[in-house]
């Protein structure tokens, strides 16, 4: 299945003189806010690829280190740069210069972003891994839209030199792919020597309860216990009061990231995103100074929740993606974003689920492990999606 608008660079796959012809190793796409020498950085935004065009990337970003030395030995080949919502911000995945990436299920849905051509990429097959970038759900948000399984990392754990920020202290960069042994090669690239393996079974799973339609609730709990995960009940209390702390944290850092871009160039970034960036410029010290009073208390509540259980598990969306002519509504239904504002990683999966045609896209589980917990939760994960994982 071929998705337009998935790529805003293609590659030969075998340039190199006794490249394997046969098409062997890993199929790797990369976002196209990530550098690679030689290529222009488009970050999905008009302005700055007409800017890139003559002034390419003159160096590799630091997280594609394993990669090229993967690819050095046969064993990766990178096929494109991956299309994305412009600037990284915004959550639709619709892109009015390099076109909207196709959702895989129907396409009268988004397909979710700011990752939606790396999510679109796995999802149909023309890439086994892809890298996004998370924020404030980039890389969850389209795998559950496009029923694919992405990992949000650590904050700090893969180098961002190279990456052309939106929020520096939200940012974060992980693998994509249509399995969860996919998303750990991912791992593995990204940093060699990632290994998952270690015995989750009987830990405990804390299950956050967030408003979502009975059928994504009905998918979660059967999967949690097809693994045979002990579940335990778990509040956040101030999961509201977070969200809106890690939009205004998250405003203001794009604010500062590209004000100059705004100024000069307003009319010609996508409307969606003109708009977010006059609206974050209204945001005052004292509104930060009051978001990061809530990222403290926010930490203090996840140690709290850790301390009761190894992982939490909740919905990634609440319902179906909406369709494209309703796209704004996305915002409303993913629960995604406090865990950046603390740093700590998280996987979304699809799970089995009674799929109609009124609601093709399976629900999305999201995992969520304290900092530097990947390996928890990749192996939990494997576990879910061996007893439960979602079969087109």
């Amino acid at each position: 299945m071929t998705v337009e608008a998935t790529f805003i660079t293609r590659l030969d796959p075998h340039p190199a003189a006794g490249r394997d012809p046969s098409g062997t190793g890993l199929r790797v796409a990369v976002k196209d806010l990530i550098d690679m020498a030689g290529l222009p950085t488009t970050s999905g935004s008009k302005v700055i690829a007409a800017r890139a065009a003559t002034d390419p990337a003159t160096v590799d970003a630091a997280c594609l280190t394993g990669t090229r030395a993967a690819e050095a030995a046969g064993r990766v080949v990178i096929v494109g740069k991956t299309n994305m919502h412009e600037l990284a911000f915004g959550v639709t995945g619709i892109n009015p210069w390099f076109g909207t990436p196709t959702n895989p299920f129907d396409g009268r849905l988004v397909p979710g972003g700011s990752s939606s051509g790396s999510a679109t990429a796995v999802a149909t097959g023309q890439a086994d891994i892809a890298y996004g970038s998370d924020t404030g759900g980039s890389i969850r948000i389209p795998a559950a839209c496009c029923g694919v399984v992405g990992l949000k990392t650590t904050f700090g754990r893969v180098p961002l030199i190279g990456v052309l920020p939106l929020a520096p202290s939200l940012d974060t960069v992980g693998p994509m792919a249509a399995t969860v042994g996919g998303v750990i090669e991912g791992m593995r690239l990204l940093e060699p020597g990632f290994d998952p393996g270690r015995d989750v079974k009987g830990q405990t799973v804390g299950r956050v309860r967030l408003p979502a339609e009975d059928w994504v609730d009905e998918a979660i709990d059967a999967a949690l216990r097809a693994a045979g995960f002990e579940v335990v009940e778990l509040r956040l209390p101030s999961w509201d009061a977070t969200t809106e702390a890690t939009a205004t944290v998250l405003g203001a850092e794009a604010w500062n990231t590209n004000e100059v871009l705004w100024r000069e160039h307003a009319g010609d970034l996508s409307p969606d995103v003109a708009t977010r960036l006059e609206l974050s410029s209204h945001i005052t010290p004292k509104q930060i100074e009051a978001a990061r009073a809530q990222a403290r208390t926010w930490d203090a509540e996840l140690q709290n929740a850790f301390s009761q259980v190894d992982v939490l598990a909740m919905p990634t969306l609440a319902t179906t993606p909406p369709e494209l002519e309703d796209a704004r509504r996305l915002t409303e239904i993913r629960y995604v974003s406090p865990f950046n504002l603390a740093g700590v990683p998280a996987i979304s999966l699809p799970v089995a689920t009674r799929t109609t045609p009124k609601r093709p896209v399976p629900a999305s589980v999201q995992l969520v492990a304290p900092a530097r917990g990947e390996e928890v939760l990749c192996a939990t994960a494997t576990l879910i999606e061996e007893a439960a994982g979602f079969r087109p």
